[in-house]
């Protein structure tokens, strides 16, 4: 299959400039980046996309077995940065989308020279000398409940996630993103997601790292920023002036202006 009509590849900005891969979040699409784009348009290519079974990705390309793991995602990373000949990208990742990152830069190292990442956590349970923000019990129930109704689910989970309890906006456009992805795909990339457990992979980034972090979280608490970047050796970790785990919708001009600095000591 054609991967960019797999993935709903979209290339904008600047086609000389240095490229910038946006990867959006679990139950969200590319659309979430919006905020992010003017800050990068005028002087990087930019390339977003969607994960099989969110936005407007080919829906029969789905296969549970590729995407019951997070190398499955990692994968199509790379094959979409083969596609478009990408080389040397700065790869920006929401949520789980940092630690997918993480997995392309280990598999394709010529494809991706840096990362950002954007509310990360490489594992959501607790462990012995881990803080997480989540025991088993709450992950297993968390999972339970999206299966028995993911619809209700997103209503209820969407503002815990978004924060910001004074603008619900937030809460409802991220719900709606919910509700807009196939609920059978969901329940696949929700158990990826936060069954996962990436904290070893950390070891092995090479390439320039920006971990960015929110000053409240219930997602990733602020003890998973200190680990991912105490992991990395050499990323820099910055906390932003933002609450919630989305901060690209919350908080936009703190987070582009951390992202474009990032950028600039690049060049």
């Amino acid at each position: 299959m054609d991967v960019a009509r797999r993935n709903n590849v979209t290339v904008t900005g600047d086609p000389q400039g240095p490229t910038v891969v946006l990867a959006h979040g679990f139950g969200c699409d590319q659309n979430m980046w919006r905020l992010t784009l003017p800050a990068l348009v005028e002087d990087h290519r930019v390339v977003l996309f969607d994960y099989v079974g969110s936005g407007r990705s080919e829906p029969s390309a789905f296969s549970e077995e590729r995407y019951g793991s997070l190398d499955g995602y990692a994968r199509d990373v790379v094959e979409i940065c083969e596609a478009f000949d990408l080389r040397d990208t700065t790869f920006v990742g929401h949520s789980v989308s940092a630690m997918i990152g993480v997995l392309a830069a280990d598999m394709a190292p010529e494809r991706i020279g840096a990362l950002v990442m954007v509310a990360p956590s490489p594992r959501y349970i607790d462990d012995d000398g881990y803080r997480g923000g989540f025991s088993a019990q709450d992950i297993d129930e968390l999972l339970d409940s999206l299966e028995a109704n993911y619809l209700g689910w997103s209503a209820a989970m969407a503002p815990v996630i978004t924060g910001n309890a004074d603008r619900p906006e937030l809460g409802e456009e991220l719900r709606n993103s919910f509700c807009a992805t196939d609920p059978d795909m969901a329940r696949v990339f929700a158990r990826t997601t936060f069954l996962s457990d990436s904290r070893d992979d950390l070891k092995r980034v090479s390439v320039p790292t920006l971990v960015l972090e929110c000053t409240e979280d219930a997602i990733a608490p602020r003890e998973v920023g200190a680990f991912v970047h105490r992991a990395i050796p050499g990323s820099s970790l910055v906390t932003l002036d933002a609450t919630g785990h989305c901060p690209h919708l919350s908080a936009p001009e703190a987070t582009n202006a951390a992202i474009t600095a990032f950028l600039t000591g690049l060049r």
